[in-house]
């Protein structure tokens, strides 16, 4: 298997991370949301300073890619001229809350903004880890990746809740923030990190100092491109657009929220026809996760999203193709129907696992229907 580097940490605004096309600049929007105002002056500080690729993250993040060292200053400028800048790149290492983007009225404004504001004086935690607040009547994050969790219980009332715990502790608007702050402190002070990482998940796992007898709401259908009662929500191929079409979806909204599914939701729009879009949930695209690849990436050691654009239409309804440039699996952290994680030598195959395992490794010209059906 390939060797490659774990970072451990994100990129961000303040922090790029360097990558195979330039420098990688991930915005981290409040509430996920762009202004139609925003969008548009993102789409063209991405042609500006960047190579007007534009990339949509698990985390409801906006990333640029291809800024360089010359370029970035002017961006950054920029961006804080639009509002999309913290303060500092610890604030907004810090700032790492994944929001649903199906909110209506104050509640889930009013905690993302008081949560933001004690995260500035919160413990020190690894980059990655992070919160979720998922406030409507069913659970729509429970896909995504949040170690401590604000959402509706059973009863339909205000839970905390920490990842890998079955239950959590009834919570107010109040109590809600200071007592995830409190969980976040016991992690931290439990042992939860080490050597500059941990997660939730695996923590969670012994005693925590939390009531847990609150039973999570149900869990929403996965969500598909179509409308909503919020508005239309449109997908791209791999989560991947360019900087004109972020400018073309300012024109058909007010306010465009960026979801942790690699889509984004035109608030009170129609769905839209424009080639660059998936509006179809029956779209195979949706059934292949794919990173960068080579060479946009300087770990990964094959081209991925030939061949994931090749395989798509063969991937059956309900499965999950991830196509991994290397042993990280930036792009589908956890397991997948079948994994093809990249190697010098071809791409592993790896059924119900994540990228990195050991497996049969084939050359992506001798990869077909017939054995990724198979593989399926």
């Amino acid at each position: 298997m390939a060797e490659f580097a774990i970072k451990g940490w994100c990129p961000g605004a303040l922090r790029p991370m360097e990558s195979g096309d330039g420098w990688v600049v991930r915005i981290r929007p409040r509430l996920a949301e762009l202004t139609a105002a925003q969008a548009f002056g993102l789409a063209a500080a991405a042609l500006a300073y960047g190579n007007g690729v534009i990339e949509l993250t698990a985390r409801a993040n906006v990333q640029l890619r291809g800024v360089t060292m010359q370029s970035h200053p002017p961006l950054i400028a920029a961006l804080d001229d639009l509002g999309l800048v913290d303060p500092d790149a610890q604030a907004e290492s810090q700032r790492n809350v994944v929001i649903s983007p199906f909110w209506q009225g104050d509640e889930t404004a009013s905690l993302a903004a008081d949560l933001g504001q004690a995260l500035r004086h919160g413990p020190d935690l690894p980059s990655k880890f992070g919160y979720g607040i998922d406030l409507g009547p069913q659970r729509v994050l429970a896909g995504n990746s949040c170690d401590i969790r604000l959402e509706r219980g059973a009863a339909g009332g205000l839970i905390l809740r920490a990842e890998g715990s079955a239950g959590g502790q009834a919570v107010t608007m109040d109590t809600a923030v200071p007592e995830a702050m409190r969980m976040a402190a016991w992690f931290a002070a439990s042992g939860g990190v080490t050597q500059g990482r941990g997660r939730m998940a695996a923590h969670a796992k012994g005693d925590m100092p939390f009531d847990t007898s609150q039973t999570p709401a149900a869990l929403a259908p996965i969500a598909a491109p179509g409308i909503t009662p919020q508005g239309a929500l449109v997908g791209f191929e791999f989560g991947s657009l360019r900087a004109e079409v972020l400018a073309d979806l300012a024109n058909l909204a007010p306010t465009l929220r960026i979801t942790p599914w690699r889509m984004v939701l035109l608030v009170g729009g129609a769905l839209p026809t424009h080639p660059a879009l998936i509006t179809d949930a029956d779209d195979p695209r949706l059934r292949v996760v794919a990173c960068a690849g080579a060479p946009a990436c300087p770990q990964a050691c094959q081209d991925t999203r030939t061949l994931a654009r090749r395989l798509a239409p063969c991937v059956p309804q309900g499965k999950l193709l991830h196509v991994s440039g290397c042993g990280k699996g930036c792009a589908h952290p956890s397991p997948a129907d079948l994994t093809l994680s990249a190697t010098p030598h071809g791409f592993a195959f790896l059924p119900k696992a994540r990228a990195g395992g050991l497996g049969r490794v084939m050359q992506p010209q001798d990869i077909t229907f017939e054995t990724l059906g198979k593989a399926l």
